[in-house]
């Protein structure tokens, strides 16, 4: 238990900083659009690019570890 919490602490924190250097990019294209250049726009864009990603695109030990409950009887259940 206490591994998992080492790991989760800088996967929290990259998570945080990558997302406000998300906000950082997209408010600067919003607010000063003249000044803003390449790198804003390639952040902002990346990171709704993240955004597109199927929700399944995960480990597979991470869902879980569970197995499907068995049905008692070699039938199948009604079609």
């Amino acid at each position: 238990m206490a591994v998992r919490g080492v790991v989760l602490v800088p996967v929290v924190a990259l998570g945080l900083v990558a997302g406000g250097l998300w906000w950082w990019a997209v408010l600067r294209l919003v607010l000063v659009p003249e000044q803003a250049g390449l790198v804003e726009g390639a952040v902002a864009a990346g990171g709704w690019g993240l955004s597109l990603l199927p929700v399944h695109v995960t480990a597979s030990s991470a869902i879980t570890r569970a197995s499907p409950r068995r049905r008692s009887g070699a039938e199948s259940g009604p079609s």
